[in-house]
């Protein structure tokens, strides 16, 4: 207990330092959750088996096109329960800073496949029978408080309508929530017959994606070599992955985004290291004749050390603890804003696990200069600068 008194005192002679120092390392931590957490999507492995929806995409690229007669062969294949297909349509509402996912896809087939997706039975037959039907997320309902009978007009940036124009028009017929992951709720889905027709002819017949539903989640690995394997040396071939596999494609067309985040991480833990080692340093200079007291009234050199090692630990776990508990807090509305395009984000056990050892490592790498001087410090020569 009286080393504690002894470690609380020292951390208390200057306060306005040490709060600044655990505030930095809140910081750093708090950036470390919330990084680390995204970079996980994008480094871990993803395996194919357990998942019963499957992505099938361009083989070399996930924004070429496929042919939609795919479909029928895709949905010959044994273990197959659902084939349904989606588009990026990119385009604009109004202004560009109105941002939101919108996908042209077939109604009953991809509402059949996403059951998480709640819908009235009759906002669902209205976006099947609906040739212009459009369907919104909540989210997006109450974002630009919409109203089910609006049209919803959508500048195109990619794809125009037939008569070279790019103003398409569509009719809002229903919306949906998702409860378990409320991200889902901000985008919209088009009825992709009409997009179809409507667009440019050269664009007609191609879909960006099928989407696989499987009758048997253990067949996802036997399925996906199958599908590719019969288009393969076709001039589009495909690549066949589970829905969090193609959310890393789709997201890591910006850059190597697991690379960048670690790459900040390391910077800010850099000067976090230096940060603390120059707090550790300072405070052992101000209390050199404090130490030489603590060796003359019995404490061994190897005490004194462990002292002040204990000392940079302690602030270092303090700034950890409170920085992930941020984080902690935090996480459900991180994972809400990038769920449509990465998936859903938690802070998971090896982050923090990571999070705590690289703070115990901090303290050791930062504090270690300052406890081995504390050691090998004489009392009489503190004395004298005394």
């Amino acid at each position: 207990m009286k080393y504690w008194i002894i470690i609380l005192a020292a951390l208390k002679r200057k306060k306005w330092r040490t709060g600044l120092t655990i505030s930095s390392l809140v910081i750093a931590f708090l950036l470390f959750g919330l990084l680390r957490s995204v970079a996980v999507i994008f480094t871990e492995d993803v395996d194919l088996s357990g998942d019963d929806r499957l992505i099938v995409s361009s083989k070399y690229s996930i924004i070429d096109s496929m042919p939609i007669a795919y479909l029928q062969r895709i949905r010959g294949i044994e273990g197959v329960e659902i084939v349904a297909h989606q588009d990026w349509f990119g385009g604009t509402y109004i202004d560009r800073a109105n941002f939101f996912p919108k996908w042209p896809v077939p109604p009953k087939e991809f509402l059949d496949i996403y059951q998480e997706f709640k819908i009235s039975d009759q906002h669902k037959e209205a976006f099947i029978s609906t040739r212009t039907g459009m369907i919104a997320g909540q989210k997006i309902m109450d974002r630009f408080n919409w109203k089910i009978g609006d049209r919803i007009p959508i500048i195109g940036d990619i794809y125009f309508l037939d008569d070279g124009t790019n103003l398409w028009e569509f009719d809002l017929v229903g919306t949906f929530t998702d409860v378990e992951n409320p991200g889902n709720e901000d985008q919209v889905f088009l009825n992709y017959q009409y997009f179809d027709e409507a667009r440019e002819e050269d664009w007609r017949g191609v879909v960006g994606n099928f989407i696989v539903k499987l009758a048997d989640k253990n067949d996802g690995p036997r399925v996906a070599k199958e599908i590719d394997a019969m288009f393969a040396n076709s001039m589009d071939e495909t690549k066949t992955s589970t829905e969090k596999a193609y959310q890393q494609m789709f997201a890591s067309q910006i850059g190597d985004i697991g690379f960048i985040m670690n790459a900040i991480l390391a910077a800010v833990f850099f000067t976090i290291l230096l940060v603390t080692g120059n707090t550790m340093s300072q405070s052992i200079r101000e209390r050199t004749s404090e130490l030489a007291v603590f060796k003359t009234i019995g404490f061994s050199d190897m005490t004194v050390m462990t002292l002040v090692l204990i000392e940079s630990l302690v602030l270092c776990i303090i700034g950890a603890l409170f920085g992930l508990g941020i984080t902690a807090i935090m996480m459900p509305a991180l994972s809400e804003m990038v769920s449509v395009s990465l998936g859903e984000i938690s802070l998971e056990i090896s982050v923090i696990l990571s999070g705590l050892g690289i703070a115990i490592i901090t303290a050791f790498v930062s504090g270690f200069p300052p406890a081995l001087g504390a050691m090998r410090l004489k009392v009489v020569d503190a004395l004298k600068k005394d």
